[in-house]
């Protein structure tokens, strides 16, 4: 291999001659682009170029052959005049980018060879690439995924969000706790994207409505007055696989009106020349703050318009580029909403259309309605917005009037539909009165659209039976499921690229766009050579894993081991305590006698805690606690216990492909859905769950047989809360159960602070809201089954390749088609080469 400090620096005449450096797919093409930037981008002989200016070289060069295919697709569209998907999200966790494009656009090999030739390790280079942390969970990793299927599938759709200088924090464990540092993604520098300050866009807050005569005779508001931010648009290309189609992430940045005020910093005060910059630039500055204060609710709101002022304002300015009027609006755009952060597009289109476009309401509210759908991704009730009505009054005055005419004129229909049932107004209504008025972003998207789906088919039950009850009834046409998906090309062909290689040798090419193919694997259930094959794959990636877990936590895992993973946000509805008091009865099991352990298990936990939810902070002190004092004893017990600080999508990468079991042990009927457990289905785990989300079709698609069940029911759940649900009763029935909650509640796990778990216990105690201890009997009796059933590897075997086999359902292409199809009516426009 050549010196990697020394890259050439010349280029054959041969290779000029084949294709230019820019586009040019050959080894040779690849190398002489990222030569070119290395010099001409980065300003570097090869010679003194640094890790990171390679890093960005390559990039770079990957990135001029996705823009050649960028401009054909954006020429595509406007020439076809094709109708196309926005999808608004306040979250995108794309994770990184250098690795999924090479994979998406048949460049990994060609790129491998090429840094070989100059002396660069490959996965050095894409290992350099900080995470865009643009999410904190499932919601922006979905996002992701649907991104990366409308271009695979070759449709017109393009993702709108907000460019967060900081991301989900990065997050440390100190001394066991949860520490919190900002997220710099950026700290370097992103090759991925271009501005594209022509397009900005300014944004209105504050200020005041008037309202006047229009000459047509109309009374016309104008929103006038207050400060204006300006939102500049970053743009990241989102590449198809296997295909031409490139289509565009746009985030955007806020920046102030007036930067600078020269006038103050001549004067001699300086801190109040850059107020206004300080002040606008705020809003795109971090991911979700603290919402506990005032000013953390007022920034959350100003952030979810500003980026849906600029979205909206985005695409009406596309529109007209090719129409006079509105009326084709509906026909040639389709918004989805995701989740309820984008909810007050459905106010922000209305003041468009009628304020600005001066349309008559009727009809303002007829396209408004035909072009939004809303995806509801949550069962908690905290979850679905709500805005004071002052905040609003103050922050969006002409958005709050016309919020109470959709209001007032929607109530009325409800009247109509259903004279005298004023409780029936009541609940319905898009303001919730009370000591404090606030309005119901939920009702407010659900009002404004012509679609409104859930994401598993057992959310979408309970979203109309139990969320929207109401509106169900009233609009039974608009309610649809659309259960959610991943993306197979990040999940399986890049992450896991042994059992992909291994895919491919037995059923060809074409599974990563077709995902169905899989089945084909049930072929070989009975090939003695395919299952051994398959053990390897998952025994290798558990190796490397475990060598990872050194390098990171300095605990040697046992790659024989179970590898028992629950990774997801840590929130107390997903149960990580569940699994964490069930890891203290085994270990107190094995200390009694070592034969009780049926074959060694490492249980890894992987989570985020938001940094004011006090309590999930505290089950993450306790699953290191509990993880001190087992690991110092794995030798007797061979038990392991493991929490992989700063969870994020690439070591998500790493840990999935090596997963035994997927927890997905949320209480019954609060997980909308789940991707966490489809990612690990997908290769080759093997999910102890619960009936809740996408765990009940996960089990129909897999088999009773194939799925280690457990735990009460979503309407057992009800039930058993309905008949006054005592958790004490099942503390004082339950001997091992209480003697591990008594080993936490003295201090055991926590010897420098004895009560410090006590606030957990007691809450189990009273309340235990999400029933913990009322399914940890079946839950335990489950874990048991696990370790029993792992015994016979030719079995367990044969069950997680019957896992993989059927895990095409699970595709996001297949979510994505769906969408397409039946909520946005999009066609494929493929890109022609």
């Amino acid at each position: 291999m050549a010196d990697p400090q020394r890259l050439p620096t010349s280029h054959s005449p041969q290779t000029e001659e084949q294709e230019p450096s820019r586009t040019g797919r050959e080894p040779a093409n690849v190398r002489r682009g990222f030569l070119d930037h290395v010099r001409y981008s980065r300003g570097k002989n090869p010679e003194t170029a640094t890790a990171h200016d390679r890093f960005m070289a390559l990039s770079l060069a990957v990135r001029d052959r996705l823009a050649h295919r960028w401009v054909k697709t954006a020429r595509t569209y406007y020439e076809q005049n094709a109708k196309r998907a926005y999808y608004l999200s306040a979250e995108y966790l794309l994770g990184r980018t250098l690795g999924n494009n090479l994979i998406n656009t048949g460049l990994y090999e060609a790129a491998e060879q090429a840094m070989r030739e100059v002396g660069v390790d490959l996965t050095t280079l894409i290992e350099m690439e900080p995470d865009a942390g643009l999410g904190n969970g499932g919601l922006g990793r979905l996002a992701a995924c649907f991104l990366d299927s409308l271009a695979t599938l070759s449709y017109p759709g393009m993702g709108y969000g907000i460019r967060y200088e900081f991301g989900i924090f990065t997050q440390d464990i100190v001394d066991g706790y949860q520490v919190e540092r900002a997220d710099e993604w950026l700290k370097f520098g992103n090759p991925w994207e271009i501005v594209r300050p022509e397009k900005a866009v300014p944004v209105r807050f504050f200020g005041r409505v008037e309202h006047h005569q229009g000459s047509d005779g109309h009374r016309v508001a104008r929103w006038v007055g207050g400060k204006t931010v300006i939102g500049v648009p970053f743009d990241t290309p989102i590449a198809g696989f296997g295909n031409n189609t490139v289509n565009t992430l746009r985030l955007w940045q806020a920046r102030a009106s007036e930067e600078f005020d020269l006038l103050l910093f001549n004067a001699g005060d300086y801190e109040r020349s850059v107020v206004e910059k300080n002040d606008s630039e705020v809003i795109s500055k971090v991911l979700y703050p603290n919402d506990a204060f005032q000013a953390g609710k007022e920034l959350r709101l100003k952030q979810q318009y500003f980026f849906v002022a600029c979205s909206i304002a985005d695409i009406v300015r596309r529109y007209l580029k090719t129409h006079t009027d509105f009326r084709q609006f509906p026909n040639k755009v389709a918004i989805q909403l995701n989740d309820t952060h984008p909810a007050i597009a459905v106010a922000e289109l209305m003041r468009v259309l009628v304020d600005e476009k001066r349309l008559a309401w009727d009809e303002a509210f007829h396209i408004t309605q035909q072009t939004f759908g809303y995806t509801n991704h949550t069962l908690l009730a905290e979850a679905m917005e709500k805005w004071p009505a002052t905040l609003f009054e103050r922050l969006l005055p002409r958005h709050l009037e016309i919020i109470y005419e959709i209001n007032h004129r929607f109530l009325r229909q409800v009247q109509i539909r259903y004279p005298f049932d004023e409780e029936r107004l009541r609940r319905m209504s898009l303001v919730e009165e009370g000591a404090e008025k606030r309005i119901r972003m939920a009702h407010l998207a659900v009002v404004g659209s012509h679609s409104v789906n859930g994401v598993a088919a057992l959310h979408t039950d309970l979203l109309r039976r139990d969320v929207l009850p109401d509106f169900a009834a009233m609009f039974p046409e608009r309610f649809n499921n659309k259960t959610n998906g991943v993306t197979p090309r990040r999940w399986l062909a890049w992450c896991n690229p042994r059992l992909s290689k291994l895919i491919t040798s037995r059923i060809g090419k074409g599974w990563e766009t077709d995902l169905d193919r899989l089945r084909k694997l049930e072929e070989f259930l009975d090939d003695t050579e395919f299952r051994a094959a398959f053990r390897e794959v998952k025994q290798q990636n558990k190796h490397d894993l475990a060598r990872h877990v050194k390098d990171l936590r300095w605990v040697n895992l046992d790659p024989e081991a179970i590898f028992d993973v629950q990774i997801k946000r840590l929130h107390e509805y997903k149960r990580q305590l569940l699994n964490a008091l069930h890891v203290v009865v085994l270990w107190m099991r094995a200390r009694r006698d070592p034969s009780t352990i049926i074959h060694p298990r490492a249980f890894l936990f992987g989570a985020k805690a938001a940094p004011g939810y006090q309590m999930a902070k505290l089950i993450i002190r306790l699953i290191n606690g509990i993880g001190e004092v087992i690991n110092s004893d794995a030798g007797t017990t061979g038990l392991q216990v493991v929490f992989l600080p700063n969870y994020r999508v690439s070591l998500a990468e790493r840990i999935i492909p090596a997963a035994d079991v997927s927890e997905q042990i949320s209480t019954a009927g609060w997980e909308a859905s789940g991707t966490g457990n489809m990612k690990l289905m997908l290769n080759g785990a093997l999910t102890l769950g619960t009936l809740d989300g996408a765990n009940v079709e996960i089990r129909e698609a897999v088999g009773d047989e194939n799925f280690f069940l457990f735990g009460l029911t979503a309407d057992e759940v009800i039930a058993r809360k309905k008949a006054g649900y005592r958790p004490r009763d099942v503390y004082n029935s339950h001997q091992e159960l209480r003697e591990a909650m008594d080993l936490i509640s003295t201090g055991f796990f926590s010897p420098e602070d004895k009560n410090l778990f006590k606030p957990l216990v007691d809450n189990l105690l009273e309340e235990d809201r999400y029933l913990v201890m009322a399914d940890f009997d079946s839950y335990m009796k489950q874990q048991e089954e696990v370790a029993r059933a792992y015994l016979d590897h030719d079995a367990w075997t044969r069950k997680c390749i019957l896992n993989v086999a059927r895990a095409g359902i699970f595709s996001s292409d297949r979510t994505i088609k769906q969408y397409a199809e039946e909520i946005w009516r999009v066609k494929q426009t493929p890109v022609e080469s």
